[in-house]
């Protein structure tokens, strides 16, 4: 049990807040670019693909391209259904061949974006269908070709509703990686469970959710921020 009487808990306390934010810091980052290249890519495809979308035949064929929508929509909605916890057991043999262990912050990572990715890419494929139909038709009278409608026309245009997309995305990852730290002696989770609940102090917990809140907040708000800035309604 720990004693906040003891000279040495603050000091303590704030070192282990410092390193457990730094390495819940480096899954957020690390994570979330991988989750935005490879979610927004999947939403893309997704809408593209689709019967009316711009890629609907791919090398001239509507079986090619309803094959591919078909087998990546699976997909994310695998992802999307299995539960994080049951998600990250099931990956421990993927994460010992990716980075050599599956207790390390390198293998928290990979149940993560296994996790994040299909999250996105349907919030991308949601954000990509608001964009007006018009738009498109217009682009497609000036002779755009289908990769210039999805580079010039759909995503700049869903930027603001996929920017607030993937600040609901990372916080998701914030919250899923105090769940995959637990099992590994890193990051805000782990901080909170050896110390908070193995060694009954409530201070810690309290100090590891303020951050956490204060985490989401300042994620949530740079996200609307910048949504609104680039927003063109």
């Amino acid at each position: 049990m720990i004693d906040p009487t003891d000279p040495e808990f603050w000091p303590r306390l704030f070192d282990g807040l410092l390193v457990a934010s730094g390495e819940t810091l480096i899954m957020l980052v690390v994570t979330g670019l991988v989750t935005l290249i490879g979610g927004l890519a999947l939403g893309v495809i997704l809408v593209a693909t689709d019967a009316d979308g711009v890629l609907a035949a791919p090398f001239g064929s509507r079986a090619l391209g309803r094959g591919i929508n078909l087998v990546l929509g699976t997909i994310v909605n695998i992802g999307r259904s299995v539960p994080f916890i049951i998600l990250m057991v099931a990956l421990i043999p993927v994460s010992r061949f990716l980075v050599g262990s599956a207790f390390s912050l390198e293998g928290a990572i990979v149940p993560l974006c296994v996790a994040a990715v299909p999250f996105f890419a349907r919030i991308a494929e949601i954000a990509l269908r608001e964009v007006p139909s018009g738009l498109v038709e217009a682009g497609t009278a000036m002779g755009a070709s289908p990769v210039q409608l999805l580079v010039k026309v759909l995503v700049p245009e869903a930027v603001p509703a996929l920017l607030r997309g993937f600040t609901t995305t990372l916080v998701t990852i914030v919250n899923y990686s105090a769940i995959v730290t637990v099992v590994g002696n890193y990051g805000l989770g782990s901080f909170a469970y050896v110390n908070g609940y193995q060694r009954y102090s409530v201070i810690h917990i309290l100090a590891v959710v303020a951050l956490l809140v204060a985490l989401v907040h300042l994620l949530q708000w740079l996200g609307n921020r910048l949504a609104a800035r680039l927003s063109h309604r």
